[in-house]
């Protein structure tokens, strides 16, 4: 399995927006993960697009608040100007079949203070 060569940034270096949703997820969090996209925010996770808060708000709901999702980051790029957050994720879903550890990559598009875009694809390292 490929691991970072260097150690994950701290998430006080982090954007605050990608920091907070890392916090968010992490202590299941609905209303503070929610505040953090703009209205018009689009969420692709494994290959599924959310668009705007009503289905980003369903769809955290169910994969990220009801899974019980979290996130033990291990790698953090920036690269102009986005963000791709790599994380070791766990929660309440059947692992049958999935590696150990299910690592995701999370990418992140900012404006300002808000999450525009943030795509979420797992890395595999089988291939």
């Amino acid at each position: 399995m490929q691991r970072s060569s260097h150690p994950p940034k701290p998430l006080s270096s982090l954007p605050p927006p990608v920091a907070a949703y890392i916090e968010a997820t992490n202590s299941f969090d609905l209303e503070r993960l929610l505040s953090l996209f703009a209205d018009d925010a689009l969420v692709n996770d494994q290959l599924r697009d959310y668009w705007g808060k009503p289905a980003i708000s369903e769809w955290a709901a169910r994969d990220i608040i009801g899974q019980r999702l979290a996130m033990d980051v291990t790698d953090v790029i920036e690269h102009y100007g986005n963000f791709v957050v790599t994380a070791n994720v766990s929660g309440k879903f059947d692992m049958t079949g999935l590696p150990e550890p299910l690592v995701h990559a999370f990418y992140f598009t900012l404006h300002g203070d808000q999450i525009v875009q943030l795509i979420v694809l797992r890395n595999r390292y089988d291939i």
